[in-house]
This record gives C-alpha cells, sequence and structure tokens, in this order.
C-alpha cells in the first residue's frame, strides 16, 4: 500500500477495514425498499478515501475475488443447473434479454460516446445493480496487453462508472417493476397475486405448517365415548383436515388399527393434527385425558430439514408429490417451509421443488424419515468448513482459468474469476447431490461472498483515486442517463415479452424481471405491494440464470469495447 498520510501508510490494514467497514455503515442508509447496499457503500468510501493518496497494490484484491466469486458459484450452483429443464425454458428467455440488451448499450455507449473499456463495464456492472462484474472487469483488463498506468485508470474508471449509475439502477428497477409495471399490465398486484395463489392452489391451514409452526400442530389424547363403533377413517374425517389416529390404547395395552377398523370405548385415542380441529374433537370422540407416560413418543413432533437431491424430485409440485405419498405418511408430515436462494416460497400445490430446494417438514416418525427418503437427505448443522473441499474447488477454479482459445485475433480465456465461477457452479451443485461430501456451511459461504466482495471493491475504489474525479468530469452528467438506458431497457422489453409472447401471468412476470436484474430491494418492494409471496416462483428461475450470466458480460464488454478505443 502506498498512502500520503504517514499513519495509513503505516496501517495498511487499518485503512482496509475502516473502508469496509464505513462502506457497509454507509449502506445500510434506507428510504423505504432503497437500500445503497454494503458494496456500493465501499466503493463510495473507498473513492473518497483514495482521494488521500491511498492505494492498495499486490495480490490482496485478486485473493478476495477469487473467494467471493467461487462462493457465489458454490451457493447459486444447484439451482442454475436444476433451471436448466424444459419447464423453466420460457423463463430463461429474460436473463437473456437482461443479457444481450446490457451488452448492446455498453458496447453503444463504448462506440458512440468514446466510452473506454473500463467506463462501459462500470456502467453496466451499476446500471445491471450486479457487483460481480465489477471484478470479472476488472480481471479481464490484465489480458488486454496494455501498460500497468492504463489499467489502473482504467480499473479506476469501472469503480467509478459503477458507483455513478448503481443508484440510478436501483431506484428505477425498484420503481418500475413495483408501480409502473402493474399499470403497463393493467393489473391491480394485490388482487392478480390473490388470483394467482387461488389457480395454484395456495396449501391450507390443514396442509402446510406455516409460522408460527409448532404450536399450530398438537397431540393430544382421548377416551372413546361418543366414537365408539366408528371406523378410524371415519373418525379421522370427522375430526378434519389432516387429523391421525397414531396410536390406540386398549386395556392399557397399545394396538394396531387399520382404517376400516373400529374404535371401542373405552380406547384411548392419541391424535395429531391442526389444534383448531383437535380442540373440538372431544365433542365428537370422548373427553380429553392425559396419554400414559410410556406412550407419550407416539405425539412427539419432530421438526427436520432436508435438501432435494433426487432427480426424479426435480420439477415435481407439492401437489404431485402428495399425491405419490401413501396416506398415512401424508397425514404425518407437514411442510413448515420451502428455501431456494435464501427465500422462503409461497406453499402451493403448484409450486415446484429443485435440486438444492431445502424443505424444513414436521411430523411423527417413522413418516417423517420415510418422507425424506423420498426427495432427498437430512441437513446436518454443522459450522464447520472443510479446507480441503473448499481449496479443491478454488484450485480447479484457477487451473480452468488459465485456459486460453485464440478466436478472431481475440484471446479468449476464462481468467481467474471466470474459472472459479465455474468450479463453484458445479461444487456447489456436487454437494447438493451428495452432502456428505465436503463440508461448507451457508454461513460461511455468505461470509465469504460478503467480506470478499467488499475487499475487493475496497482495493478497487481505494486505488481509483484522483482517476474517479477525472471521469467524473469527463462523461458524470451523461453516465446516469445511460445508467437509467441500461436499467429499464431491458425491463421493457421482458415486460412485453413476458407478456405478449411468453403469456406469463403478471405477478409471476414483475418476480421474474426482479430476478433477470438480480436485485433483492426490487422482488422486496413487489412482495409489498403485491402483499404475497407468489412473484418469488418467477424470481427463483431468472435470478438464478442472471446471476451465472451477467458476470460473464465483463470480460466480453472489456473485450469488444477496446476495439473501439
Amino acid at each position: 500500500m502506498t498512502c500520503t498520510v504517514d499513519f495509513f501508510a503505516a496501517n495498511p490494514l487499518l485503512v482496509l477495514f475502516l473502508t469496509v467497514g464505513l462502506g457497509y455503515f454507509v449502506g445500510k442508509a434506507r428510504v423505504g425498499p432503497i437500500q445503497l447496499g454494503g458494496v456500493c457503500g465501499t466503493l463510495i468510501v473507498a473513492l473518497l478515501m483514495g482521494q488521500t493518496g491511498c492505494q492498495m497494490h499486490g495480490e490482496l484484491k485478486d485473493m478476495a475475488f477469487a473467494l467471493f466469486i467461487f462462493a457465489m458459484g458454490y451457493s447459486g450452483g444447484p439451482q442454475f443447473f436444476a433451471n436448466l429443464n424444459r419447464s423453466s425454458l420460457r423463463y430463461m428467455v429474460l436473463p437473456l434479454v437482461e443479457a444481450v440488451v446490457v451488452l448492446s448499450i455498453a458496447l453503444g455507449a463504448a462506440a458512440y460516446l468514446g466510452f473506454d473499456p473500463g467506463t462501459a463495464a462500470g456502467l453496466a456492472a451499476g446500471a445491471a445493480t450486479e457487483s460481480a462484474v465489477v471484478g470479472t472487469a476488472a480481471e479481464a483488463l490484465k489480458h488486454l496487453g496494455l501498460d500497468a498506468a492504463t489499467v489502473g485508470r482504467y480499473e479506476a474508471n469501472i469503480a467509478t462508472a459503477y458507483t455513478l449509475t448503481y443508484l440510478v439502477g436501483l431506484i428505477s428497477i425498484v420503481f418500475f417493476t413495483s408501480q409502473i409495471a402493474p399499470a403497463l399490465l393493467g393489473i391491480d398486484l394485490r388482487k392478480a397475486a390473490r388470483e394467482v395463489a387461488a389457480r395454484m392452489e395456495a396449501a391450507s391451514d390443514d396442509d402446510v405448517a406455516t409460522q408460527p409452526a409448532l404450536p399450530r400442530l398438537t397431540g393430544r389424547a382421548f377416551s372413546v365415548r361418543q366414537a365408539a363403533g366408528m371406523t378410524v377413517s371415519r373418525l379421522q374425517q370427522q375430526v378434519g383436515g389432516r387429523a391421525s389416529v397414531v396410536t390406540v390404547l386398549r386395556d392399557g395395552a397399545r394396538i394396531e388399527l387399520g382404517d376400516d377398523d373400529t374404535v371401542q370405548a373405552g380406547d384411548i385415542l392419541a391424535m395429531v393434527g391442526i389444534r383448531s380441529n383437535l380442540l373440538k374433537a372431544a365433542t365428537l370422540i370422548g373427553p380429553e385425558v392425559l396419554l400414559p407416560e410410556a406412550h407419550t413418543e407416539a405425539i412427539q413432533l419432530v421438526e427436520k430439514q432436508v435438501v432435494v437431491n433426487q432427480r426424479r424430485v426435480n420439477g415435481k409440485t407439492l401437489g404431485e408429490l402428495a399425491r405419490l405419498a401413501g396416506a398415512r405418511r401424508l397425514r404425518e408430515v407437514w411442510v413448515l417451509q420451502v428455501r431456494r436462494s435464501g427465500l422462503s416460497l409461497p406453499i402451493t400445490r403448484s409450486t415446484p421443488l429443485q435440486l438444492g430446494d431445502v424443505i424444513t417438514i414436521v411430523g411423527l416418525e417413522p413418516s417423517l424419515s420415510e418422507a425424506i427418503g423420498g426427495i432427498g437427505v437430512e441437513v446436518k448443522a454443522t459450522e464447520v468448513t472443510d479446507p480441503v473441499f473448499l481449496c479443491a474447488g478454488i484450485l480447479a477454479g484457477l487451473l480452468v482459468g488459465t485456459l486460453s482459445l485464440r478466436v478472431g485475433g481475440m484471446n479468449l480465456t476464462l481468467g481467474s474469476g471466470g474459472g472459479a465461477l465455474l468450479s463453484g457452479l458445479v461444487f456447489g451443485w456436487i454437494h447438493s447431490r451428495k452432502p456428505s461430501l465436503g463440508t461448507f456451511p451457508a454461513s460461511a459461504v455468505q461470509i465469504l461472498k460478503d467480506l470478499g466482495l467488499a475487499v475487493f471493491v475496497a482495493c478497487v475504489g481505494l486505488s481509483a483515486g484522483p482517476d474517479a474525479i477525472a471521469l467524473i468530469r469527463e462523461h458524470g452528467a451523461v453516465l446516469p442517463l445511460i445508467g437509467l438506458a441500461v436499467s429499464l431497457g431491458p425491463a421493457c422489453l421482458s415486460l412485453w415479452i413476458g407478456h405478449k409472447l411468453l403469456r406469463i401471468e403478471g405477478p409471476l412476470l414483475l418476480g421474474a424481471i426482479a430476478g433477470q436484474h438480480v436485485s433483492t430491494p426490487a422482488i422486496s418492494a413487489i412482495l409489498a405491494a403485491s402483499q404475497s409471496s407468489v412473484p418469488l416462483l418467477g424470481y427463483t428461475i431468472t435470478y438464478a440464470i442472471a446471476n451465472v450470466l451477467l458476470p460473464v458480460l465483463g470480460p466480453i464488454i472489456v473485450s469488444l469495447a477496446y476495439r473501439f478505443t
């Protein structure tokens, strides 16, 4: 590190973590769903700190970016490959639209407005709110054969252009998807989301253990009086919902009764079901009693998480799985949550499961274990990362990144960033299929993503220094306007294509557009406006594809824009 401030020059790590800490503090500022975020905040602080003459050099930023891009690929790998199927085909068009339009506008700005490769790439990264492009583009500059001073200037322009266009891209896509697009479609977003949920057969309280989960599911015991002579199946039907007779005690001994067998006066029935239904069961069956302690395990509810890794389950809806399940197992297992890409999906009979989904289910043994065996493997809670697995993945990516191919006078290479992204995708997919192979907890993945990218952009921003002022003077007024086109151009085209050609329903289409823009604030605004989680079903598909597709634009923009300079 070099710095004109002696104290900072003697303590370079202090400057780095001061920049990252202040950046994330600035990034917490929120106006409604609009929040700068830690990456943009860090870049702003780094650009300001860079005016003091402090600059970071060396391999630190390359290592930080390799860790970030591998972790990003790892976390998105299962969903990325799971979405490469026929059922997701129409949604996959939208990220392609995003990539083509963003690439076209960025290259057009380079050709007709004189933007250098760094400025063009930073414009695409900021207006499309995809921070990973900053790293892939910065790395691509090294392969142009330029002198160090020119590479440093272009790299500084990436950071500055990103900062100048990020807020424009963020605000515009949030406002467009939550306010303008519903008006263009002529829909009441809240009403439309309810209608879609109804058509998708949103599961009832009897089918889903929604929060708060365990208080709604309960076990109770009854002494049979009024229900004497009634079959087990009819009794369960009369109680309502998915109430299940799990244990029958007769004369103090446990007996097995089939659905067509009858209960007798004096039998003690242990039942599990929705609390509201069981509270009324006493009037049908007989008085509630305490279950003998030796048999209380019969109504002990167990909560487990399972990761979907069975290929035959991929693409199957919850409704289809319910029809395949045995009657008893279905009655004794409830869905608590389905998480994909860190988001909780709506529980409907039409919600499709994908490889890598994490499902939380509540139920009774052995039905619970049977259900888990049919869809995947139980997630074992661990806080330990396997360094061998992590290093093997990153090394594989770095080796792939050294390969190159010469096409049309251009030397095409993934570079270390592209290689690490590819290996992250593959290793994430492998782990989703074989969770016992290596351990990489979600919390560890997240810290690598957050800290790795933060350190990288801090180094880039600090090194920008006075070059940032030069770019602002040259293109400062134009960049935000072009950024608006980069943000809204693909969104408008996707809205038309999705509505007119692909026939995607309004709430799902809006979620998909937020996903193609990899914008968490946008989907948050849509969910708030719709008062429904239905748009998430469109968001997760396009998000998984765009999160891989957009970072690839960095090297492409740099290589092609360089030809216009």
